[in-house]
């Protein structure tokens, strides 16, 4: 038994309309109905009643045409489906004659008494089943980003979904743009199939997956132990390094035993690196890591490597106020003191000598490997001017040069270029009492000076300016003598005596028990100042220029010098002697009761 296969296509839709045998169609004479073509007629309308619309149901392509794709699904007709529904992204036929496929049956006969199928339908339908089965089940689904949109991303998982941005990854992702094309494995969170919603979560497959890298990783973490991490992120102190699901810290100190100014020097995000695990705590789960560690420390033979004495190369990596840092080697760094830069100039930064990434040429002073220091000598580098500073100048040699500096103490001369000298200010003047230096010099002041001492090992240099002249006091010393009179001027009265001028810048002091016999409270109603008078010299001291002198002394030596004056004058005068001599002895008498009053 067969059907009538002769089929008659109609209109656009190229619908085919088979005949079917009629139930009541007469039999030959003498025949009785075919039971077998009956039972194949009773099952071919069973089928078709079996079927109801919104199903999916099977179909079978008999036909790729320009029209469609002609599928049965064992109605009276066949379906047409346009072609797009079954091309690929290359705009191909993903289908031939004879595939079984899934379609959605719309409709089992439109107006036209045609059937009406879907292929997106059905692949949507199935798609539905799966994402439902993906939520209760809590499996896994894959799609690939689409578009960014408001508040996160369009996924199309085959059909079009929703991933809020806070379920993209486990950190906030900035630039959604950029995961646009991406493929993902996610999980559904939220379904509503009337409504055609879908929520999904990447965050959520990254954590399970974080979980079971994490469980692993803290089994093999111990202290010393050599692991690989990927840089997850960096900061100014240091980096994070993904163990596998466990971040250890990377501290910057930690990273090169050399200088490192920022981390970024040495990592980016998302390098592979080994590094060491310097300590891992279980209670807290923190990890400290090294990766400096996974090399020899250059300070464990730098004695070996840098004695002193030892003339190097390096390179300038930083500056400060007392000095400057020079790399030897990556890890190795040695300070040049301020003072160590240069033997004949006054420093006043380092900046002024030399710059950051500067090679220079150094000498090793001194090296501590214990402390990890070295320190560095620039001047070393070059003669030490005052090696023959002894040789070309020697004690009272007069120099010229000009003031460089004033302080409290003295002056600094400039001898020749960068080498001072210093005036004290006790060598300013044989007789000027000098407060301060300002009052005789200035900054800039040329002036002339006596080396005085040269001391090269302690690079000083000792200058005088008033032995520029004879000492007023030794020629002044060598012309009196204790008990000689002289004549001066008061210059300044105090409360233990008077300080007399006797010639220029040269003083002597009569003390207030030399002003009188008498004890005199208050030497200034005795005498006054800028008043002559003529003192006796008690005492000398020229170490220590000191004068003592006696108005009392003076005073005592009145009657004998007039007695002297009358016997003096009694042999060359014309009067009585006996009467002069009455006379003197009465006023001898006189003065003495008025002294004892």
């Amino acid at each position: 038994m067969a059907f009538d296969t002769n089929d008659t296509r109609s209109g656009a839709g190229g619908i085919s309309s088979e005949k079917r045998p009629s139930a009541s169609r007469e039999t030959p004479a003498g025949q009785q109905p075919d039971e077998d073509f009956k039972s194949l007629l009773d099952s071919y309308e069973g089928r078709t009643q079996s079927f109801s619309e919104g199903e999916v149901i099977k179909g079978r392509v008999i036909a790729i045409s320009a029209g469609g794709v002609i599928v049965d699904v064992g109605f009276k007709s066949e379906g047409i489906i346009p072609t797009e529904q079954f091309l690929d992204e290359q705009g191909r036929c993903t289908v031939k004659e004879g595939d079984q496929i899934d379609v959605f049956l719309e409709q089992t006969e439109d107006a036209n008494g045609h059937v009406v199928l879907s292929r997106e339908k059905a692949e949507s339908m199935k798609i539905w089943d799966v994402i439902e089965r993906a939520y209760r089940e809590g499996t896994v689904v894959k799609g690939r980003v689409i578009e960014r949109i408001k508040g996160g991303l369009a996924v199309d998982i085959g059909v079009r979904a929703f991933l809020p941005g806070s379920q993209i990854d486990l950190r906030p992702v900035r630039n959604l743009d950029s995961l646009r094309g991406e493929e993902f494995e996610m999980r559904v969170i939220k379904v509503n199939k009337k409504r055609g919603n879908i929520v999904l979560s990447r965050k959520a497959v990254l954590e399970e997956a974080m979980q079971e890298e994490k469980a692993k990783t803290m089994e093999v973490l111990e202290d010393g132990k050599v692991m690989e991490g990927v840089v997850k992120n960096i900061t100014d102190y240091g980096a994070f390094i993904d163990l596998g699901g466990v971040d250890g810290l990377l501290h910057i100190t930690d990273m090169s035993w050399g200088r490192v100014n920022h981390p970024s020097e040495l990592f980016n995000v998302g390098d592979k690196i080994k590094v060491k695990v310097i300590k891992f705590n279980r209670e807290d789960g923190r990890v400290s890591l090294g990766y400096k560690q996974l090399s020899e420390d250059p300070w464990l033979h730098a004695d070996m490597r840098y004695p002193k004495n030892l003339r190097v190369q390096g390179k300038v990596v930083s500056l400060t106020d007392y000095g400057a840092f020079v790399e030897l080697e990556p890890g190795i760094e040695g300070l040049i003191h301020i003072s160590e830069m240069t033997w004949n100039k006054r420093v006043k930064h380092p900046s002024k000598i030399v710059s950051v990434n500067e090679m220079v040429d150094v000498v090793i002073l001194d090296i501590d490997t214990e402390a990890r220091r070295i320190s560095l000598g620039l001047k070393q580098t070059e003669p030490n001017p005052w090696d023959v500073m002894e040789s070309r100048y020697t004690p009272g040699t007069v120099i010229t040069g000009k003031v460089r500096n004033v302080t409290d103490f003295g002056v600094f001369v400039e001898v020749e270029d960068g080498i001072d000298g210093l005036v004290h200010v006790s060598d300013m003047s044989w007789t000027k009492r000098v407060k301060h230096p300002s009052e005789l010099f200035k900054k800039g002041d040329e002036v002339q000076a006596v080396i005085l001492s040269i001391d090269a090992a302690n690079q000083k240099l000792s200058l005088g300016i008033k032995q520029l002249e004879p000492d007023r006091w030794e020629d002044w010393f060598s012309r009196h003598n204790v008990g000689d009179v002289v004549r001066g001027n008061v210059v300044r009265i105090t409360n233990f005596g008077a300080f007399v001028e006797l010639a220029d810048g040269i003083e002597g002091l009569c003390h207030v028990s030399e002003l009188d016999e008498k004890h005199v409270d208050k030497p200034a109603e005795f005498l006054a100042a800028g008043q002559e008078v003529e003192m006796k010299i008690i005492k000398l001291n020229l170490q220590e220029k000191k004068i003592g002198l006696s108005l009392k002394a003076m005073k005592e030596e009145e009657p004998r010098v007039e007695f002297t004056s009358y016997i003096a004058s009694a042999d060359s005068g014309s009067a009585s002697m006996g009467d002069r001599l009455g006379d003197q002895l009465r006023e001898i008498s006189r003065f003495k009761k008025n002294e004892s009053e």
